[in-house]
């Protein structure tokens, strides 16, 4: 028998006594009033019976009612779980710390305040594409309102500019004849790319708009507070030059890198080498091009950047590679996944509409197979147009917002940007929960 004080096995009695009796209080052995046996003496003569035993260092008086029940997950098996080992002690999942049955919420860390689309901590990748379209779902009329117009102006745009500017026809023709001249061949081809250019212009004018004021609305949309296509125009309008100046230097910085990576094998060609040359050429170009997905990559934040925190181009440019730096796959990765998934979402509009213009055009479905027919009219424009406008309603939200919470997930890992949020939207006491929760981050 151990005897040291205050610990013992409960209802274990002291050697030389009997068992207690059915009262629960130490029976001495002699019953006969004979002086009882010597108590050792590190034992209180009053000993608790064995149902009141309190924890080690806790002795209560004798005769004190018994403690309360201990709280789920303390000292005690989960509710409905497997807690090992010693009580609430138990791995994850068994009652241990962080999972079920440890104190119940005691010991996790309590969950970070969502007063908008996100919730105030670092982001997964599902909450961040999660986020993109509670903003389209939660602020419908004004995301909606906004892409629709864009969508709607910008292909009237275009439908203009092919029906009566751009006409393909001769072009094709051209391209097509197999005794056309040199000559003839670089003027089709000029005449091609100047259609493909305009029409791209337009398109990149159309994106451009539609990502300033979608800006607007996510950020808005983060700490809970609405915003109307008015308000999202008044606060974008001073930033649109600028966007519209980054928007062209980025693609003009990818197309020089990859330029300049052909540009030796473009000599050799020059000098007589051709097969040497191309070959130089097409290797130096395969690998500009990882250098400008590189650099891309690395300034995709600069848009919101210079959106929401009125930068000039160039500051925008290091504020991104700055967010990004650290975290390119992770970037990379979510960007990528936001345009497969727009751009699938949008072809299941799209390639109906442009199957359906091409049955209901003069040429009928074989005359849009067909390449050599060139211009397939106004029907043909007017309904893909309709299927246009309907795929750029559903990518221009998911693209946009996509960029903006991947961007205020880089500044809240980095300056926790959250605090600042939860300060925005009227959260008091959300600098205590953020400290606990800023490093860890579900599904990131």
């Amino acid at each position: 028998m151990n005897d040291t004080p205050g610990w013992a096995s409960p209802g274990s009695a002291p050697s030389g006594d009997k068992a207690p009796d059915s009262s629960g209080t130490p029976r001495p052995a002699d019953q006969d009033g004979a002086n009882p046996p010597e108590q050792p003496s590190k034992w209180s003569k009053e000993q608790p019976p064995p149902a009141q035993w309190s924890a080690p260092g806790a002795q209560g008086p004798a005769g004190a009612p018994p403690p309360a029940a201990p709280g789920p997950g303390w000292g005690g098996r989960p509710p409905g779980g497997q807690g090992g080992g010693h009580g609430g002690w138990g791995g994850p999942g068994q009652g241990g710390p962080g999972g079920p049955g440890w104190g119940g919420t005691w010991g996790a860390p309590p969950p970070a305040a969502k007063p908008g689309v996100i919730p105030l901590r670092p982001l997964g990748v599902g909450e961040i594409l999660d986020g993109a379209v509670s903003t389209m779902r939660g602020y419908w009329r004004t995301v909606l309102g906004i892409s629709l117009t864009v969508a709607v102006v910008t292909q009237i745009a275009i439908i203009l500019l092919q029906g009566f500017v751009l006409d393909d026809s001769a072009a094709t023709e051209t391209l097509n004849d197999p005794s056309a001249t040199l000559g003839e061949l670089s003027r089709a081809m000029s005449d091609t790319l100047l259609s493909s250019g305009l029409v791209l212009l337009v398109t990149l004018l159309g994106t451009i708009v539609a990502t300033a004021l979608l800006t607007s609305v996510t950020s808005r949309a983060v700490i809970g507070k609405t915003v109307t296509t008015s308000e999202a125009w008044r606060d974008a309008r001073p930033q649109l030059a600028k966007l519209f100046g980054l928007t062209l230097l980025l693609p003009l910085i990818a197309v020089a890198i990859v330029g300049a990576g052909a540009l030796p094998g473009l000599l050799v060609v020059a000098g007589g080498s051709r097969d040497a040359g191309a070959a130089l050429a097409v290797l130096g170009a395969f690998a500009a091009g990882f250098v400008a997905l590189w650099l891309m990559v690395r300034f995709s934040l600069a848009s919101p950047a210079l959106m929401l925190e009125k930068q000039g181009i160039l500051k925008s440019m290091r504020r991104s590679a700055k967010l990004v730096r650290g975290s390119w796959w992770r970037v990379f990765g979510i960007q990528l996944l936001a345009t497969i998934i727009a751009n699938i979402l949008a072809s299941i509009i799209v390639i109906p509409f442009a199957v359906l213009a091409a049955a209901l055009s003069g040429d009928g479905f074989t005359g849009f197979l067909d390449s050599s027919a060139g211009d397939l009219g106004w029907t043909f424009l007017i309904v893909s147009g309709i299927g246009s406008v309907i795929g750029s309603m559903i990518t221009f939200p998911i693209t946009a917002g996509v960029t903006v919470l991947l961007y205020i997930d880089r500044r809240i890992r980095r300056e926790a940007l959250d605090l600042d949020l939860a300060r925005a939207a009227g959260l008091q006491d959300h600098g205590s929960v953020a400290s606990g929760t800023t490093g860890t981050t579900p599904g990131s």
